[in-house]
C-alpha cells in the first residue's frame, strides 16, 4: 500500500470515527430523548381530544416529531412552518371539494398547484406538506373530509404544541462547547500542518506530492467546517435559557477563529512556496541547502507556539521565545547566503517573513499582538 491510499485509508477512518462520536454526542443523546418522550406524550394526548378530532390520533405523533429540532428556535420556526404548509394544503383540498370535487383530473392538477405554491420558499420546512395535505385530504378524507380536515389539522398542531413545550421544558444544549472544541482541534491540526513541512523540509527525499497538496488544501475545508459549527452555536443559543443562565458567548471563539483564518493563510503560503522548491517546479525559487535546517526548525518552534496559543502559561512564553531564536536564526542564514550569493530572493526569506507573521497573529486576541515584533 502506497502513501497515498494509506492516507485516504487514515482520512476515511478519521471520518467516521467524528460521524460516529458525534451520534452518540450528549448533546445529540439528549435530542433523541427528548424527541421520543415528545411522541410518546403526543400520542397519549391525541386520543383525549374532542369531538371527531380523536379518530385521527396519529397525526398528533407526526406533529411532535416534526416539531422536534436540536434549537430552540429552530424548533418552533420548524412547527409552525409545517402548520401553515398543513392549512394551506387543506384549503386547497376545500377549493377542489366545493367545486369540481376529487376525481382523476383534480387531484393530480391541486397537487402540482400545491408544489407550485411550495415553491415560493414560504413555508421552509412545511413546503412539502402543502401537496400531502391537499392529497390525504381529498383521497383519504373522502366523503368525510370536513371531519378529517379538521382532526388532520388539530392533532398536527396538538404535536407541535406538545413538541415546543418539550424543548421549553428541558431546553436543548448550545453547541457552543462543540464549536470550541472545534476550534481547539483546527488550531492543533495548523500546528501539526506546519510541522510537518519543517520536517518534509529536513527530508532528503520529498513525499508523495498528492499527499502534500491534499494536506494544505484541507487545512481551508477545515476553516469552513469550523465556521459552520460557529454557526450552529449561533443558532442553538436563540431564545435557549441554557444560554442565558451561562451568560455564554461565541465572541471570543470567532476572534480565535478569525486568528486562526489568517494563520491558515500563512501556513499555505509557507507550504506552496516550500512545495515549489522541493519538486522543483518551473517556476520555483530553490531551497539553499544550508537553509533546510534553520527552516525545519523554525518551522517546528512556531508550531509549538500555535499549539500553546491563548493558553496564558509559563510554557507558551517559554515557546514563543524559542520560536523568535528559530525565526531570527532562520533570518541570520538568509543574510548570510545573501551576502554570498547577492540574492534575497527565495523560500527561505518568504518562509521567515511568514513565520514572522505568525509569530505576531499568535500574540494577542483578533489578530493584535501583545507586545513588539519579534526580533
Amino acid at each position: 500500500m502506497n502513501e497515498n491510499t494509506r492516507g485516504s485509508a487514515r482520512s476515511r477512518t478519521a471520518a467516521v470515527g467524528a460521524t460516529l462520536r458525534e451520534a452518540v454526542s450528549p448533546g445529540r443523546l439528549l435530542f433523541v430523548a427528548k424527541t421520543a418522550v415528545a411522541v410518546g406524550a403526543a400520542w397519549l394526548v391525541a386520543p383525549l381530544m374532542p369531538g371527531v378530532t380523536d379518530e385521527y390520533p396519529y397525526y398528533a405523533p407526526l406533529g411532535a416529531l416534526i416539531s422536534m429540532y436540536p434549537t430552540l428556535m429552530g424548533s418552533a420556526r420548524s412547527g409552525l412552518q409545517t402548520l401553515l404548509g398543513v392549512a394551506t394544503g387543506i384549503g386547497l383540498a376545500a377549493l377542489v371539494i366545493v367545486t369540481v370535487g376529487p376525481n382523476w383530473w383534480s387531484i393530480p392538477l391541486v397537487v402540482g398547484l400545491g408544489v407550485l405554491v411550495s415553491g415560493t420558499g414560504w413555508f421552509g420546512a412545511g413546503a412539502e406538506y402543502v401537496s400531502i395535505a391537499a392529497l390525504f385530504v381529498l383521497i383519504i378524507g373522502g366523503q368525510n373530509a370536513d371531519a378529517y380536515s379538521l382532526g388532520y389539522a388539530a392533532q398536527m398542531g396538538v404535536g407541535v404544541a406538545i413538541g415546543l413545550l418539550v424543548n421549553v421544558l428541558v431546553p436543548p444544549a448550545t453547541f457552543v462547547t462543540s464549536a470550541n472544541a472545534s476550534v481547539e482541534a483546527f488550531q492543533h491540526g495548523l500546528a501539526s500542518h506546519l510541522r510537518n513541512v519543517g520536517l518534509i523540509v529536513a527530508e532528503p527525499e520529498p513525499p508523495a506530492h498528492a499527499v502534500w497538496a491534499a494536506d494544505a488544501e484541507a487545512l481551508a475545508g477545515t476553516a469552513r467546517t469550523v465556521r459552520d459549527a460557529l454557526g450552529d452555536a449561533d443558532r442553538s443559543m436563540r431564545g435557549n435559557p441554557r444560554a442565558w443562565i451561562g451568560r455564554r458567548s461565541t465572541r471570543e471563539i470567532y476572534e480565535r477563529l478569525d486568528e486562526l483564518d489568517q494563520i491558515t493563510h500563512h501556513i499555505r503560503e509557507i507550504s506552496e512556496c516550500l512545495a515549489d522548491a522541493v519538486w522543483e517546479r518551473p517556476t520555483s525559487l530553490p531551497l539553499a541547502p544550508e537553509l533546510a535546517a534553520p527552516a525545519a526548525a523554525a518551522c517546528e518552534a512556531v508550531a509549538d507556539v500555535i499549539d500553546r496559543s491563548r493558553a496564558g502559561t509559563a510554557d507558551e512564553h517559554r515557546a514563543r521565545g524559542e520560536a523568535a531564536r528559530a525565526v531570527r536564526l532562520l533570518l541570520q542564514a538568509v543574510d548570510d547566503r545573501t551576502l554570498d550569493v547577492r540574492s534575497a530572493m527565495g523560500p527561505g526569506v518568504l518562509t521567515a517573513m511568514h513565520l514572522r507573521r505568525i509569530l505576531v497573529l499568535t500574540g494577542g486576541a483578533a489578530g493584535k499582538p501583545k507586545s513588539a515584533e519579534p526580533a
